[in-house]
C-alpha cells in the first residue's frame, strides 16, 4: 500500500499547534455477537445469552501522536444513540483529556454536522476546527480499527454492563502499537506533531 501523505488539514494542524483527533461512533449491544468457536470433540460450546435488548452507543476518539505522548484512545458511552448534545458533551471531554485544541477528523453523521453542533464549535473555534472524511471511505478512518477490535474481543461474550464495554476500550487504549497500527492500515504515516 502507498504512503499517504499529509493532507492539508494535517499539515494545518501541524502548524497551529493542534493534536489531530480521528472520531467516530460505534453501537454495541448486550446480546451475544456469536462467531465460530471451537470446543473438544464432543462438547457442545454453550453460549449463555441475555434478554436484555439494551444497545449502547460509543464515541470514540484515537488522537496522532504529538511531542513525545504516543497515539492515544479515549470514549464515552451511553444507553441509546448519541444526540448532538451528546457529541458537544465528547468534544468538550476529548479537548480537556487532551490538553490542547484539536482537529476533529470525522465523518458525515447528522449529529455531527447539525445546527447545535457547528454552532458550538463556532463559539469554540480556538478549541475545535472540524474536517469531514469523504463519504462512503470507513478505510481512511484510522479509528474504525478500534471499533473493530473492541467488537472482535466481545465475540462469543456478552458484557454485563456499560463499564465492561468501557474498559475493553481502555485496555485497547494502552496497546500503543495497536493503535500506531490502525494509522498505517489507513495509510497515515506516524510522524509526532510538534
Amino acid at each position: 500500500m502507498a504512503e499517504a501523505r499529509l493532507a492539508p488539514h494535517q499539515e494545518r494542524a501541524r502548524g497551529s499547534g493542534r493534536a489531530i483527533a480521528f472520531v467516530d461512533e460505534t453501537g454495541s449491544s448486550f446480546r451475544a455477537r456469536v462467531a465460530s468457536t471451537w470446543t473438544p470433540v464432543g462438547h457442545l460450546p454453550i453460549l449463555r445469552r441475555r434478554d436484555k435488548r439494551s444497545e449502547v452507543s460509543s464515541i470514540v476518539a484515537l488522537v496522532a501522536p504529538y511531542g513525545s505522548r504516543p497515539a492515544r484512545l479515549y470514549s464515552r458511552h451511553r444507553e441509546g444513540n448519541f444526540t448532538s448534545q451528546d457529541i458537544i458533551a465528547a468534544l468538550r471531554y476529548f479537548r480537556r483529556k487532551v490538553g490542547r485544541p484539536l482537529t476533529i477528523v470525522w465523518d458525515g453523521l447528522n449529529q455531527h454536522h447539525s445546527a447545535e453542533t457547528l454552532d458550538f464549535v463556532a463559539r469554540h473555534h480556538e478549541d475545535f476546527r472540524l474536517e469531514r472524511l469523504p463519504g462512503h471511505a470507513p478505510d481512511l478512518n484510522p479509528e474504525e480499527g478500534c471499533n473493530g477490535v473492541v467488537k472482535a474481543e466481545l465475540r462469543n461474550a456478552t458484557p454485563d454492563s456499560v463499564a465492561e464495554l468501557r474498559a475493553s476500550f481502555v485496555r485497547l487504549g494502552h496497546r500503543h502499537d495497536v493503535l500506531a497500527a490502525f494509522f498505517l492500515h489507513a495509510g497515515l504515516r506516524l510522524t509526532a506533531l510538534p
